[in-house]
């Protein structure tokens, strides 16, 4: 995806979350993220763009705590969280390919962009959920999104990062995604593999692109996509995916 996309997508859905927030209570809980309220995923959201930003200003910092987050009052929000899309998208068109450092080893300083943007898009469904207000992804930014999580649960150092995701592995049951894209996950006992393309599959699960993201994360109900096959595999699957 050109990265002058994965910027607009950062700036829409961090624009989006802010105006969902404004919509409701700061104290109020966000279903989707057990412990949260509004404030501290909002408070999360801002201090993440502006980590991945320093990252590439200056180099690894800590994970910081999104319960030390300080968004300020509700009434600077909006601002607060629009300068911290702006200036993680100028940074990184600033720094072109420069690699830097992420948890998978150094790449191109356009990974957090990317990193962002989908973990922003997915917060921004979390603010909805909260406020109740709509919220859509774009299809092109959905089928990246699951590109990038599908590619983040593959990777070989992803195993060491989260022991936990080892529940994932299997003998070879296959799970397919059909949107406009199509997407075959093969849950191997070396973990999970997957590629984009057609073919049967123990279970799919079709629909639009923005809303298998959101079921995959678990931010919207299977109801709103159709599934066809061992329903028991993708309830497991969904059970077990976090990240």
């Amino acid at each position: 995806m050109e990265i002058t996309r994965l910027a607009e997508g950062l700036r829409e859905h961090t624009a989006g979350l802010a105006d969902a927030a404004a919509t409701a209570d700061p104290n109020t809980p966000v279903p989707t993220c057990p412990k949260w309220t509004l404030r501290v995923l909002v408070g999360h959201v801002g201090q993440a763009q502006r980590w991945a930003r320093s990252i590439i200003e200056s180099g690894p910092s800590a994970v910081p705590d999104p319960f030390d987050a300080d968004p300020g009052e509700p009434s600077t929000w909006s601002d607060w969280l629009r300068d911290s899309a702006d200036g993680l998208a100028e940074t990184v068109l600033a720094a072109g390919d420069r690699p830097v450092w992420t948890f998978f080893g150094e790449q191109p300083a356009r990974y957090w962009l990317r990193r962002m943007l989908h973990d922003t898009a997915v917060h921004h469904a979390d603010a909805a959920l909260t406020a109740g207000a709509p919220v859509t992804v774009a299809p092109d930014l959905a089928a990246d999104g699951i590109d990038e999580l599908l590619e983040l649960l593959s990777h070989p150092l992803t195993p060491t990062l989260r022991p936990d995701l080892a529940v994932l592995k299997g003998t070879g049951q296959t799970l397919r995604l059909a949107a406009d894209a199509s997407w075959l996950i093969t849950r191997t006992p070396d973990g999970v593999r997957w590629s984009r393309s057609d073919g049967p599959a123990d279970v799919t699960v079709r629909g639009p692109a923005g809303d298998l993201l959101l079921v995959l994360t678990r931010r919207q109900s299977v109801d709103r996509v159709t599934v066809e096959g061992d329903q028991a595999l993708l309830d497991h699957w969904l059970a077990h995916l976090t990240l």
